[in-house]
């Protein structure tokens, strides 16, 4: 059944693919971007072409993860426009390279403002709605990172990941009784596809930099080649988006916890498995594996044919 979605970040990158892909698939889709009347007023008209041409239901919304107002006012419109809101897909994200030193405390911030605390401002304004229905999805976007190899040079990005990652795994216990579903998708290095490298910043601060130019020079270039030398022939990053349909797709009460998508096996999988299985064995232990599971509830899909999520 068709569901309601609002993807964050969704001008390029995974978002912009995955709200094609979800919309190809039968779903009403909202890629939320910002500046949609000025800088990606092309993206809004590139969403537009895409649903004209292949008669799907694709829509736009403005959204910046940097300010409750206008997470609250893209929330309504979705509300208001469709009638409903489904799934929040959580994947805005901004990435930032250069030695850990080199950042300003407000720098780091400013990567974790967009990262981790974004996701609260969408989670506030959209969790009122998911939780007096009692049904939904919320589906963050992190990445390998959190807990696979990681290469230097990314850590202000890296860390706000894994904090996000710790956000979505407190949230999934916290929404499990009010029948909303929690799926954290992990992507790998994907190193083509995506705009994280091209949009990323810098640490505006240079004087620490010659210092490690001098032991590091050429890091990053390195970093990039190996990565791609790593990634199977025709790795595209569409398979992020194919896993966030398979997904949406699912039963509700089926959907899994953890996704990865990485090519490249930085070992994520593996130790997220661990950390997954330690989690889910203690809140057993101490009385409270109902978390584990969304509470279906005489309001959920089950009994409503309108959004089977």
């Amino acid at each position: 059944m068709s569901r309601t979605i609002v993807i964050t970040g969704a001008g390029s990158g995974f978002g912009a693919l995955a709200a094609r892909a979800l919309a190809d698939a039968g779903h009403t889709v909202y890629a939320a971007m910002r500046d949609t009347g000025g800088r990606n007023a092309h993206r809004v008209a590139e969403a537009e072409s895409y649903a004209a041409e292949h008669e799907v239901d694709l829509r736009t919304v403005e959204l910046d993860v940097l300010s409750q107002e206008s997470a609250d006012a893209a929330v309504a419109t979705v509300l208001a426009g469709a009638g409903a809101l489904d799934v929040v897909v959580h994947n805005a994200g901004h990435m930032v390279t250069g030695p850990a030193e080199a950042f300003t405390p407000a720098e780091l911030a400013a990567v974790y403002d967009t990262n981790v605390l974004g996701t609260q401002r969408v989670n506030r304004a959209a969790l009122p709605h998911l939780r007096a229905q009692e049904h939904g999805l919320v589906l963050w976007v992190g990445s390998s990172s959190t807990r696979g190899g990681t290469p230097p040079y990314l850590a202000p990005y890296f860390a706000a990941k894994a904090a996000m990652d710790a956000l979505a795994v407190s949230y999934a216990g916290e929404l499990a009784r009010f029948g909303i579903e929690t799926t954290i998708v992990v992507p790998g290095a994907f190193t083509s596809g995506t705009e994280h490298f091209a949009t990323g910043g810098h640490p505006s601060e240079r004087t620490v930099l010659p210092a490690y130019e001098e032991r590091y020079a050429g890091l990053m270039e390195q970093v990039a080649e190996r990565l791609a030398a790593l990634e199977p022939a025709g790795t595209s990053a569409s398979l992020v988006a194919d896993a966030i349909v398979e997904v949406v797709d699912a039963p509700h009460g089926k959907r899994p916890f953890r996704v990865h998508v990485d090519p490249s096996n930085d070992g994520s999988e593996e130790v997220s498995g661990v950390a997954d299985r330690i989690r889910a064995e203690f809140l057993a232990r101490i009385g409270l594996a109902d978390l584990l599971t969304p509470r279906t509830s005489r309001t959920s899909p089950a009994a409503s044919p309108r959004s089977a999520v």
